[in-house]
C-alpha cells in the first residue's frame, strides 16, 4: 500500500511539472524562432533586392546573341533609369584621347581612353559576357558585357581577352588587357555604353578624370538626351574635341548602332508631313527598301521625329 502511495505521489509530481517544463521549452525556443524569422526576413528582402536589380536587363532585351556585337535593336524606352551603383572604372587611366560624337566625317560611338599594352581592363558592372571576338577592320580584340542594370558595355582594341562568352562577371573582374588591335592608331581602350543597342555617351555616366561615376543613377530621356550628351562632353570630355556640326547630326548618328566599322548605316529623321514615298524619293531609295529595313507595314503611320534607316 505504501509503495502504491509513493508511485501515485511521483506520478502526480511529474504531471505537475510538465506545464512548467513545456513553458521552459517554449521560452528557450522563442529566441530561436525570432532569429529564424529575422533570417527569413533578411533573405526575403535580399531576394527581392536581387530580382529588382536584375529585372531591368531582363525586361529590355528579347534575345541573347553571341554571333556579333550589335544584336537586334530592341525598342528604346522613352525614359529609363540606370543604376550606376556597385561600379568599377574599366581602367585607372584618367587620360581621354577622343570624345563621343562626330569625328573625321563619321560617328565615334564611344570614348577613347589612353592605356598601354598589357594594362588591366575591368568589367564596369556585374553582368554576363555576350561577345568575345576579333574584328580586324574595327574593334580588334573586344568584349561585350550585358549588365543587370540594362546597359551593355564594349571594350575594344585589347591585346588579350581574359573572359569567355556566357561567363558571369562581377564589377572589377579583369576581362582583358590594353592593346592596339583592329582599327587603331595607338594603344588605347575604346569604351562604349549602349542601351537596347543604341550608343549612349559614356560621359553621361562616367567621369574618367575623377575615376568615378557622375551619380548613383542616370535617367535616360529620349527628349533631352542629345542636349545632355553635348553638355556631358563639354564637362567631362577632351577639351576642344567635340566637332558635331549640329544636334540633329549627333541624334541621327547615335539613334541606331552601326552594323560595323566597315559599313555605316544611314538614317533619316522624319519631319512633319513626310511619307514613306517622299522620304524614299529624297534619299534615292524605294519604299519597299525602307519598309524592310525598319520592319514597317505599307500603311504604317510616321511620326515627326521618328528615326528611319534608309540603307
Amino acid at each position: 500500500m505504501k509503495i502504491l502511495k509513493t508511485i501515485a505521489f511521483l506520478a502526480l509530481a511529474t504531471m505537475s511539472t510538465l506545464p512548467t517544463m513545456g513553458q521552459d521549452l517554449l521560452a528557450r525556443q522563442a529566441p530561436i524562432d525570432r532569429k529564424m524569422k529575422a533570417v527569413d526576413s533578411v533573405a526575403l528582402h535580399r531576394l527581392i533586392e536581387i530580382e529588382s536589380y536584375e529585372a531591368p536587363s531582363a525586361d529590355l532585351y528579347d534575345d541573347w546573341d553571341n554571333s556579333h556585337a550589335h544584336s537586334h535593336v530592341t525598342v528604346l524606352p522613352d525614359t529609363f533609369r540606370i543604376s550606376l551603383k556597385n561600379f568599377c572604372m574599366p581602367t585607372t587611366s584618367r587620360v581621354l584621347t577622343s570624345n563621343f560624337g562626330s569625328r573625321w566625317g563619321r560617328q565615334h560611338k564611344g570614348l577613347d581612353i589612353k592605356v598601354y599594352i598589357g594594362d588591366t581592363i575591368r568589367a564596369a558592372f556585374d553582368g554576363r559576357v555576350r561577345v568575345v571576338r576579333y574584328e580586324g577592320r574595327g574593334y580588334g580584340k573586344y568584349v561585350v558585357i550585358r549588365h543587370d542594370n540594362g546597359l551593355e558595355t564594349y571594350y575594344a582594341h585589347m591585346s588579350k581577352q581574359l573572359v569567355v562568352e556566357d561567363q558571369e562577371v562581377r564589377a572589377g573582374d579583369p576581362i582583358g588587357l590594353g592593346g592596339n588591335t583592329g582599327r587603331s592608331t595607338g594603344s588605347h581602350l575604346h569604351f562604349e555604353t549602349r542601351l537596347c543597342g543604341i550608343a549612349l555617351n559614356p560621359a553621361l555616366m562616367f567621369d574618367f578624370r575623377n575615376q568615378d561615376v557622375v551619380d548613383d543613377y542616370y535617367t535616360f530621356h529620349k527628349s533631352t538626351y542629345q542636349r545632355e550628351s553635348i553638355a556631358a562632353t563639354r564637362l567631362r570630355g577632351v577639351s576642344g574635341g567635340y566637332s558635331a556640326e549640329s544636334d540633329e547630326e549627333v541624334e541621327l548618328a547615335t539613334a541606331a548602332p552601326a552594323a560595323s566599322y566597315a559599313q555605316e548605316s544611314r538614317f533619316h529623321k522624319v519631319k512633319k508631313g513626310e511619307t514613306l514615298y517622299s522620304i524614299a524619293k529624297k534619299r534615292g531609295t524605294t519604299v519597299e527598301a525602307i519598309m524592310k529595313l525598319n520592319h514597317l507595314k505599307k500603311n504604317a503611320k510616321l511620326k515627326a521625329g521618328q528615326i528611319l534607316k534608309f540603307n
